[in-house]
């Protein structure tokens, strides 16, 4: 007090006792009653009174204030840290530590640091929430969630959440990465396949969102569920477009080839379609040329092959004698009678009257030529081994002439050439038992199997090799009699010799001529004319068939004797004629 007074004058003049004094020296002067002075003095007091109880009544209401600000910051800075997540007391000041003015200026920076902690804690959180919201407003398609600020809970900012979200967030952008990897895949699909099916690529895909034009960015493209679902229907569905054009070019092809092959088409107009014909046979996955399957290159093809179909049905005629020609060609390397001129005729009445249809005889004459080689297939066996036969059978007669032969021994050009291919046949010959008999096992069960008669050139071949067998053993039986008139003879000029003195040879009868019997390509006149009787009734099959390869066929059979290797030296005599039986 005495400090204050000392600095300011005026106080020290007006001091209590120095205005008590003043005013009870303006009693004396007045007069005042000791009454009216005690009165007056007991007024005072009382107003005094009043003043120091209203400062202090101030006093203790800045106080309750006070008390009551610094619990409020003591409960802030508790919220605070509760809502950033921070466990550590260090920043909490001791409560019994200083006056309350001290107690609140210590906590009012540590209140300031949290509250700038707290808003960069929420920007953070508005930023991965954000984004958050952007990734799943995208993903579900609905770009309007990013237009809205995201909620954010103020009582848990801690870094653990923090965490969270940020864990959230790097799964959506995964999420989102793999799922704009999906789309760009989708759209390079779509890209290749318009390319193929001659497809404008821009208007297909921007019918399915129009971010995933070329002109947009990366990652402006939508990567929706609806988004990845209509571009998987796309895909399929150009996939499928794919397969059936490809199937539609693919019959077309073969049917372009079909016609080609069956009109002779020149080299030059077919590589006019080389582009359609190429994927002929070639897989889905195989034809990625752009425009290889445009819907103008097929309806070129169907109208090439509608044209075509024209062009067949005016060379009908020509077109399905060239299958006949195809059918008796195979027939006649098979060795199958048929009539030619009959089949022919038949053709002409069905194309003229107009009662089948040309893809109908064409189909029906395919289907004969099928299993007309089928049947072929069927008897290429045997008539391999018929084929050998009958080639037994022409070295066993060039063996026969060759034994005649008196000059085969000479030393003449070619001889050592012809007893080489003498020694040859010998050994053919003797296989012809075997052959025969496996001809025969083969062909009933050919015969079996099929149910018909097995025929050569139509003479059943069975009826042949039976006939070969009978004539095998006439051939026999004439040995033995020509070995018994042999010795006959021998007998009988020896008992001459005895009784009449020797002579310089047997007397040969007036018959004998070089070459007898063979002339007419037998020993004997049998075979010849069995022969001679199979071409009889097979008379009308030898006048259609090339004379060339009928006297080639049946020159071979002419001899069905068998002659074995030690019967060929006894053939010496075979120029000989055949006596009457003794």
């Amino acid at each position: 007090m005495a400090v204050t007074e000392a600095h300011n004058p005026l106080v020290g003049e007006n001091t209590c006792g120095s205005l008590l004094k003043k005013l009870q020296e303006i009693w004396d002067e007045v007069g005042e009653s000791d009454e009216q002075r005690d009165k007056m003095l007991l007024q005072l007091e009382q107003e005094c009174l009043d003043v120091y109880r209203r400062k202090v009544e101030q006093a203790a209401t800045s106080r309750a204030q006070l008390l009551q600000a610094l619990s409020d910051a003591k409960l802030e800075l508790s919220s605070l840290l509760s809502a950033l997540g921070e466990k550590s007391s260090a920043l909490v000041p001791e409560s019994t530590s200083g006056t309350i003015k001290e107690q609140l200026a210590a906590i009012a920076p540590i209140l300031e640091q949290l509250w700038e902690q707290k808003e960069e804690r929420i920007k953070e959180f508005s930023d991965v929430q954000s984004q958050i919201q952007k990734i799943c407003g995208e993903i579900a398609g609905n770009l309007s969630l990013s237009d809205n600020p995201p909620a954010i809970n103020q009582s848990d900012l801690s870094l653990k959440k923090l965490d969270e979200y940020q864990s959230e967030l790097q799964e959506l952008q995964k999420e989102k990465s793999e799922r704009l990897h999906k789309v760009l895949e989708f759209v390079s699909t779509v890209h290749d396949l318009c390319a193929v099916l001659g497809m404008d690529f821009f208007s297909t895909v921007t019918e399915v969102h129009p971010s995933l034009d070329d002109s947009t960015g990366v990652q402006s493209k939508s990567i929706s569920n609806d988004t990845l679902a209509r571009l998987a229907k796309t895909v399929l569905t150009l996939k499928e477009d794919k397969k059936q054009r490809l199937q539609k070019l693919q019959e077309l092809a073969s049917q372009l080839t079909d016609l080609w092959n069956l009109m002779d088409t020149h080299p030059e107009e077919r590589r006019l379609f080389d582009h359609v014909t190429c994927n002929m046979s070639a897989s889905v996955d195989e034809v990625n040329v752009p425009g290889s399957l445009a819907l103008d290159l097929i309806e070129q093809a169907e109208v090439e092959v509608e044209r075509l179909d024209q062009l067949k049905a005016s060379r009908m005629k020509e077109i399905a004698f060239k299958k006949q020609a195809e059918l008796e060609e195979i027939f006649a390397r098979a060795h199958v009678e048929i009539d030619p001129e009959a089949a022919r005729e038949k053709i002409m009445e069905m194309i003229d009257s107009g009662n089948v249809e040309p893809a109908e005889l064409l189909a029906d004459m395919d289907n004969q030529i099928a299993k007309a080689k089928e049947e072929a297939l069927s008897r290429r066996d045997i008539l391999d081994k018929v084929e050998k036969w009958m080639s037994a059978c022409e070295e066993e007669s060039w063996l026969e002439d060759y034994n005649r032969d008196e000059n085969r021994y000479n030393a003449s050009r070619g001889a050592h050439l012809n007893l080489k291919r003498a020694e040859k046949a010998r050994i053919l010959v003797n296989k012809i038992p075997a052959l025969v008999d496996t001809l025969v096992a083969k062909t009933r069960a050919w015969e079996e199997d099929h149910d018909m008669s097995f025929a050569y050139d139509g003479v059943p071949l069975l009826a042949m090799l039976d006939e070969y067998a009978m004539l095998r053993h006439e051939r026999e039986e004439e040995r033995r009699r020509m070995r018994d008139q042999k010795k006959y003879h021998e007998q009988q000029s020896t008992e001459q010799d005895s009784v009449f003195g020797s002579r310089p040879s047997p007397a040969r009868p007036v018959s004998a001529k070089k070459g007898g019997p063979r002339a007419n390509g037998g020993a004997n006149g049998t075979p010849n004319r069995r022969l001679s009787l199979n071409t009889h009734q097979n008379g009308s099959r030898s006048t259609s068939k090339d004379s060339k390869r009928d006297n080639h066929r049946l020159s071979a059979p002419v001899n069905y004797v068998a002659i074995s290797k030690e019967d060929g030296a006894s053939l010496v005599s075979g120029t000989e004629p055949i006596p009457a039986s003794p």
